[in-house]
């Protein structure tokens, strides 16, 4: 074989140039590919929308997971084809939305991380660590959402809420924090969120007997900055709904990344129900701040305002899922607003400056436990609304909720928010249980109606008329995928049925559609290298990148 240096004494020398400058392009973008520089700044992560770099669990800190990337469109997206397939070992059901920088994709699987060449799929580095025996519910299943990156590091919780901070360039890990104890029911299952210097994380364990938080660590030496109780003590305001120590096991956990408005400097986060679940006679009251939406200021930790969607919830109705931040014109006023398709049946538009309810729009028709929302956001209840008995009572929306964690998306173009809906209903029973480490405290359970067949329906809800652009109906209801939508007027989704698809975002027609044989419990994302734009999708257990051809 000729080297390169042989080739320019054999070859003329205009020819000579060019080979030098495609030898030069070719070893610049595999230095690119295997040495990327990664160095990610804050003023990059509050740009929005993304582009090249999908930068976080939901792309930006809006939670729109609106990419501006246009070379897929409708007219062509039919003409997608897989790329690559990266196969995630000892996982068979990956919940990861990828994070991309500069070429590089970072994926995790329960306690192991990855970094991807995103052209190709072939893994560049991996860490590795056991996952945790002795782990209960949610914790127990391993699941692990994705990374953060901040500077050249890069961030991941682990299914015992530990907070590891790697090397982006090895995956070696710098530190690792125990933020809560696992042996007291604790677990983690969100990708953490970086804001200003500080990575900000949550655990699970809403349905188990623990009092949950949101905490902060300092990105570079991992000390802790600041932690806010979601459940007020002794004391506290909000305290009266729970009596002695019930505190302690109350519940309201934040088991998925919140968002960030970056001109307000405030942070937006969601949390689950209270505990025991299904019976409320050791809770009473409103159950401060469980199934709430709380706004933190990120320095501090310190609380700005909070909205409750569902006071003493019974149903296990967390406001977990991804509250979305959109500056749009609402009723003729120009506002900074919040929208959330919350799992208790309603699509919520909220002031966020102020915390402030604007509408609520009942998204599923399978829906007892109220007969509304009133004007200050509170839920209509009588003494007919639905509630778990000793006996089992049928409550819709069930036990899945009318959505759930899997995210939403916002198009700026469209105005709609996109968003899976699920119309099902459970059987609920309630009782009295004691705490006890190391098990589960809903106190008692639920079942399925008989006959019950749950239907999934991707929804477009119209900000400007509080009503539905368009419904597609699924096949069945298994699976927890979410969406993706684009500024060439495309939404990316997971159906029912393995498939990972893409429809017309004015008008819900299906355009394009991969049967990736198996169930999807995900979100997809896109990025781009080198110019082309990629969709990612996590399947099973593997990761898919799709792109045009070339």
């Amino acid at each position: 074989m000729i080297s390169r240096q042989g080739i320019f004494r054999v070859v003329a020398p205009a020819f000579a140039l060019s080979l030098l400058a495609y030898y030069a392009s070719a070893q610049a973008k595999e230095d690119l590919t295997v040495k990327a520089v990664i160095d990610v700044s804050h003023a990059e992560l509050t740009t929005a929308p993304p582009a090249a770099n999908w930068l976080s669990y939901n792309g930006d800190y809006t939670g729109r997971r609106f990419s501006s990337l246009n070379q897929i469109t409708p007219a062509n997206v039919n003409q997608l084809r897989a790329q690559w397939v990266f196969h995630a070992r000892e996982s068979d059901s990956l919940e990861v939305t990828p994070v991309v920088v500069n070429g590089i994709m970072f994926v995790t699987a329960a306690n192991d991380a990855y970094a991807l060449d995103a052209q190709t799929g072939r893994v560049i580095w991996h860490t590795s660590r056991p996952i945790t025996e002795g782990l209960i519910d949610d914790a127990s299943q391993h699941h692990n959402r994705g990374v953060s990156v901040w500077g050249s590091r890069v961030y991941m919780n682990t299914d015992n809420a530990h907070l590891l901070c790697l090397d982006a360039r090895s995956g070696h890990v710098l530190w690792d924090v125990a933020y809560a104890d696992w042996s007291k029911n604790y677990g983690a299952t969100s990708a953490p969120l970086v804001v200003k210097g500080k990575i900000i994380v949550g655990t699970s364990g809403g349905d188990d007997g623990v009092r949950g938080f949101i905490a902060a660590y300092d990105a570079i030496t991992g000390k802790l900055a600041w932690r806010f109780w979601t459940i007020p003590g002794p004391g506290e305001f909000g305290s009266e709904s729970w009596p002695g120590d019930s505190y302690l096991l109350g519940g309201g956990t934040t088991w998925m990344p919140g968002t960030y408005d970056p001109d307000l400097n405030t942070l937006y986060w969601g949390t689950s129900n209270p505990s025991p679940d299904f019976s409320g006679e050791t809770r009473p009251g409103d159950d401060l701040y469980t199934s709430s939406l709380v706004a933190l200021d990120p320095d501090t930790g310190k609380l700005k305002w909070y909205f409750q969607f569902t006071p003493h919830d019974l149903y296990d109705y967390d406001a977990t899922e991804t509250a979305v931040l959109v500056d749009a014109e609402y009723k003729g006023k120009p506002r900074k607003l919040i929208l959330e398709a919350n799992r208790n049946g309603f699509v919520y538009v909220l002031d966020r400056v102020t915390g402030e309810f604007l509408s609520a729009t009942r998204f599923v028709e399978k829906l007892n436990w109220a007969k509304g929302i009133d004007g200050k956001g509170r839920p209509i209840l009588d003494e007919n609304s639905a509630k778990p008995t000793p006996q089992g009572s049928l409550v819709c929306p069930g036990f899945a909720g009318a959505t759930n964690w899997f995210a939403p998306s916002y198009n700026p173009e469209t105005r709609s928010l996109y968003f899976m809906a699920l119309e099902a209903c459970s059987v609920y029973s309630s009782g009295e249980q004691k705490f006890k480490e190391g098990e589960t405290y809903y106190a008692t359970g639920v079942r399925r109606s008989p006959g019950e067949h749950g239907q999934k329906i991707l929804l477009a809800y119209d900000l400007d008329t509080a009503t539905f652009r368009w419904r597609y109906p699924q096949t069945g209801a298994r699976g927890a995928a979410g969406t993706m939508t684009t500024a060439s007027g495309l939404v990316f989704f997971g159906d029912n049925a393995e498939t990972f698809e893409a429809v017309d975002a004015k008008t819900g027609k299906p355009l394009w559609h991969f049967n990736t044989g198996q169930f999807l419990h995900a979100s997809p994302m896109s990025y781009a290298v080198y110019g082309k734009q990629y969709v990612a999708m996590a399947a099973g257990g593997d990761v898919f990148s799709f792109a045009l051809p070339e």
